[in-house]
């Protein structure tokens, strides 16, 4: 287990081994979740975008967009 300390500034350092192995480099977003009492850091780097890829496949999400652009433009036509 590797630990690292925050700084005044709230800030932390991610530990070289653990940089390489995700392949987080300057420059590289960091993504933070809550699950439970952990705080999770995810890289968001090209292989994170990928594994995503057709996870929302079946869930119906295009079709509440497209859903709420329609609502938008026909509130939009109603206030002109």
């Amino acid at each position: 287990m590797e630990t690292s300390v925050v700084t005044t500034k709230g800030q932390i350092v991610i530990p070289s081994k653990i940089r390489k192995r995700y392949q987080i480099k300057e420059g590289t977003k960091i993504q933070f979740k809550e699950e439970g009492n952990k705080i999770v850091l995810e890289p968001v780097t090209p292989d994170f975008v990928r594994s995503l890829r057709g996870s929302l496949k079946g869930t119906g999400v295009l079709e509440t967009l497209m859903e709420e652009r329609r609502k938008d433009r026909e509130r939009e036509n109603e206030s002109r």
